[in-house]
């Protein structure tokens, strides 16, 4: 039951990247997705996260707000994290999880079924 984490990738400061997130349906239905990120040395932090609904009920943290958006395709059981406007400090291995219900959440132990990651640098 885990979920696939793609995208990441070199971007420069500035730059855009996307990374998506695949899962199993009996996994992805019904449920909030995240995205976490773990940059080296730092403690594994929220990024964003959207509920089973979609785009009507997202969360941010304050450090990507306005610069990234986090949206769902249900029928591809498939969830994105546009970034745009990188910074060098967004570098770091992006996770995604899936949650326990439909809620959107920033708390890590909201999340059941994770991802491997995706390595996202950003150079200055």
């Amino acid at each position: 039951v885990q979920l696939q984490a793609s995208g990441g990738g070199l971007a420069q400061a500035g730059g855009s990247l996307r990374l998506s997130c695949a899962a199993p349906r009996r996994t992805f239905s019904n449920n909030a997705v995240g995205w976490f990120r773990r940059a080296p040395g730092e403690e594994r932090e929220f990024v964003a996260a959207i509920s089973w609904r979609g785009s009507d009920s997202t969360l941010y943290a304050d450090s990507v707000k306005g610069r990234f958006t986090i949206s769902r395709d249900n029928a591809k059981n498939t969830v994105y994290l546009q970034m745009n406007s990188l910074l060098h400090e967004d570098t770091a291995v992006y996770y995604c999880a899936a949650g326990r219900g439909p809620i959107a959440s920033s708390s890590s132990s909201y999340y059941s079924y994770w991802g491997q990651g995706t390595q996202v640098t950003v150079s200055s």
